[in-house]
């Protein structure tokens, strides 16, 4: 059941069923909204309901497995939130497990080990594991206790397993059992780290796959339909953080429905190498992060959340830093209009409780500014109302794609780990984005899914720093090429990896590298010339000849992969544009990013009148400016209004109730003493507003552009706000 398509039909029952009644001056009770249902909006917090984590989200993911889970759950469900439990797949407070208690075997030899005897934790006794087959089962233990509490979805977040591990004595048990031969240290030789990352690659989904099956039978038997998800980080991210994790294959899991997008300024800020030069590129990172999250559902049909922190995990930065790169990564996550549906924290408790920088002396550290906290109420309360049905791109040409493979993750350690900045990736995907061009990380292992790619004219694709893990892949990537698209190829043939044991050198194939079978699919030769295009059908290719991480590297390197894109797109009849900005219209809202590094040209400017979302006093702009590095989250007023009374953005959750004659009512709630602002049309100005029965003086109208803000301090209590007409 996909809950965000829900008919009208349907919703109607539920909102009869439930309908709020109106609600008192002092009103208690939880706030209901019928539209809860869609599940638009989710925070995870590990702590009982507090005014400081009361966002007023659809859903509350409470974490943890513990014994405590029931009456941590209680204090959210009492408070309104549909409830989901989220726990860790690789680490916990799985002491029981750990020491035998859970099953009479000690298993502190599944800890993750590095080769220097180390294990790797996350702090204190808490490991990450290499999940051996009791480990599952485990899991499943907590599990029912989140079942017996009536969570409606199970989370099992970050199956992650280090590059530097697997040299643990369950490692290489696991290792004899997959293989059927002794285990080799992954540092060994390229094959020995080849087949470590496949193994890693593998436990981890069948842990997932045991507890998804367990939730399976739990709902046959009892009629219910729990959902269950995994929240990962993207592949770009777990590939440059020397993690592997199951990715992709996920999605041949019985049982998934779908994921969270665990993308947020921590793992966008990352630094990456473009024109030789390495540093952090928080917008353009997260941009092409969440494209590759997007990869796991597209064509599936399953969901997806995408992730944003107001914060980080690293405490040491000030407010203005938190602030800049979260409006980054949130711009980056809009410019996805498939996604509607948004995780908008985690540990909200630490975003409106803490005080920063940590690595400040405590009396010089900040609570949150006021202006940041109303604006991240915006922007959540906005974000239920991004599932808009028209879309219009102001960009440089669509169409374009770089093919990613999970086994990325599986080439990055020693002997010969491929490039540190990932230049293998970035040095293709970074020139076509800086030029305006909202390119796509391209799942690989889905090229074989019906219609995978539908969407894509030009793509590019290296075997370098990665390979196909099958040879499927290869024969509708041909097709896709001889029905008119075209495969810009950028390989050296260099990789020491070619020389893995893998399918095409193996089981009677003799090929010197994977390209050689794509290129048989395709009737090309290796002597074709390099550079130009050569036609395949109604399609063809390009082959660069050299090491993708080498355009990474200078300016002419980067000039190189935007004349191939070029070339490639004129050679199919495509137009070619190129930009200095991403603009996205997604119904009455503009998401619009200005690119630095990138191509000479005047500032984007559109004429109109704008609500800058960013912008806690919600003023009116008539020109909305796009320069190099800007961020912008707007509603565009022309669009939005229609001359009808009616909300247009709120710093707190603000419900409609029925109205009498003459007065308009909204049940709100808030993050307690923040500052809270409401933003409505009306052609009127209105007589008075009330706050819980007690008038409000905090308000002004223009009579000019038909709009009142109102202008309150948020609690986390449901309160009547009513206008008087």
């Amino acid at each position: 059941m996909k809950f965000r398509f829900t008919s009208r039909l349907v919703l109607a029952v539920i909102a009869s069923a439930i309908a709020c009644p109106a609600i008192a001056a002092d009103a208690t009770w939880p706030l209901l909204d019928t539209n809860q249902v869609l599940e638009r909006t989710c925070f995870q917090t590990g702590k009982p309901w507090s005014e400081n984590g009361d966002l007023r989200s659809d859903v509350a993911i409470v974490y943890g497995i513990d014994a405590g889970l029931p009456e941590r759950i209680a204090t959210w469900r009492d408070h309104g939130y549909r409830i989901h439990v989220m726990t860790g797949v690789a680490w916990g407070e799985y002491q029981d497990y750990l020491y035998g208690r859970f099953d009479g075997i000690n298993h502190e030899d599944e800890a993750q080990m590095d080769r220097n005897g180390n294990k790797i934790g996350h702090g204190g006794d808490v490991y990450y594991m290499c999940p051996g087959t009791n480990y599952g089962k485990f899991l499943c233990v907590g599990v029912q206790r989140a079942l017996d509490a009536g969570a409606e979805a199970i989370h099992l977040e970050e199956p992650e397993f280090w590059d530097r591990a697997g040299y643990s004595e369950g490692f290489k048990r696991e290792w004899k059992s997959y293989y059927h031969e002794d285990w080799q240290p992954p540092h060994s030789s390229v094959d020995a780290r080849w087949r470590t990352g496949k193994l890693k690659y593998f436990l981890y989904r069948r842990a997932l796959q045991q507890v998804f099956d367990y939730v399976q039978a739990y709902n046959q038997k009892t009629g219910r339909h729990v959902r269950c998800y995994v929240p990962t980080h993207s592949l770009l991210n777990y590939a440059q953080w020397c993690i592997v994790s199951p990715e992709s294959s996920l999605a041949n899991l019985k049982g998934c429905d779908g994921y969270i997008a665990q993308v947020w300024t921590g793992t966008s800020r990352e630094p990456n190498r473009y024109q030789g030069e390495v540093r952090s590129r928080t917008f353009e990172t997260a941009f092409l992060e969440y494209g590759a999250m997007q990869n796991l559902v597209r064509a599936t049909g399953r969901s997806v959340w995408y992730l944003n922190d107001p914060i980080e995990d690293n405490p040491d930065h000030d407010w203005t830093d938190y602030r800049r790169n979260w409006e980054s990564t949130l711009v980056a996550s809009l410019f996805q209009p498939e996604v509607s549906q948004y995780e908008v924290a985690p540990w909200p408790e630490r975003v409106f409780g803490g005080h920063y920088p940590r690595s400040a002396p405590p009396d010089q550290r900040q609570a949150m500014p006021p202006a940041y906290a109303t604006e991240l109420q915006t922007v959540i309360n906005t974000l239920n109302d991004l599932k808009q049905p028209q879309v219009a791109w102001d960009c440089g040409t669509t169409g374009f794609g770089v093919l990613v493979s999970d086994s990325l993750m599986f080439q990055r350690g020693e002997p010969t780990p491929s490039d540190p900045h990932l230049g293998n990736l970035y040095g293709l995907l970074m020139p076509l984005l800086k030029h305006g061009l909202p390119v796509a990380p391209v799942q690989l292992e889905t090229v074989t899914v019906p219609h995978a790619l539908d969407k894509q004219r030009v793509l590019f694709l290296s075997y370098d720093g990665q390979k196909p893990l099958s040879p499927e892949v290869h024969a509708p990537l041909a097709k896709w090429v001889k029905k008119g698209g075209v495969l810009v190829f950028c390989d050296k043939d260099a990789d020491p990896y070619l020389q893995v044991r893998d399918w095409w050198n193996s089981d009677g194939k003799h090929y010197s590298t994977p390209r050689q079978h794509l290129f048989e699919e395709l009737g090309l030769k290796d002597d074709i010339a390099a550079g130009e295009f050569h036609r395949v059908g109604k399609g063809g290719l390009i082959w660069l000849r050299e090491r993708p991480a080498q355009f990474s590297m200078s300016p002419a390197g980067a000039d190189r992969i935007v004349a191939a894109a070029k070339l490639a797109a004129q050679s199919i009849g495509m137009d070619w544009r190129e930009k200095n900005y991403l603009l996205l219209r997604r119904g009455p809202y503009v998401i619009a990013s200005g690119l630095d590094e990138s191509i000479a040209g005047e500032p984007r400017v559109l004429s109109g009148r704008y609500v800058n979302l960013f912008d806690s006093t919600l003023n009116v702009q008539t020109n909305l400016v796009i320069t190099p590095g800007s961020r912008q989250f707007c509603l565009d007023l022309n669009a939005a209004q229609n001359g009808k009374t009616h909300l247009l953005a709120s710093a707190c959750k603000a419900v409609p109730q029925e109205s009498k004659s003459g007065q308009l009512s909204f049940t709100v709630e808030g993050v307690a003493n923040t500052p809270a602002i409401v933003l409505l049309e009306t052609a009127q100005a209105p007589a008075s507003v009330t706050l819980a029965g007690n008038k409000l003086d905090t308000f002004a109208y223009s009579a000019k552009e038909h709009l009142l803000w109102i202008h309150f301090d948020n609690a986390s209590v449901p309160r009547e706000l009513s206008v008087q007409f």
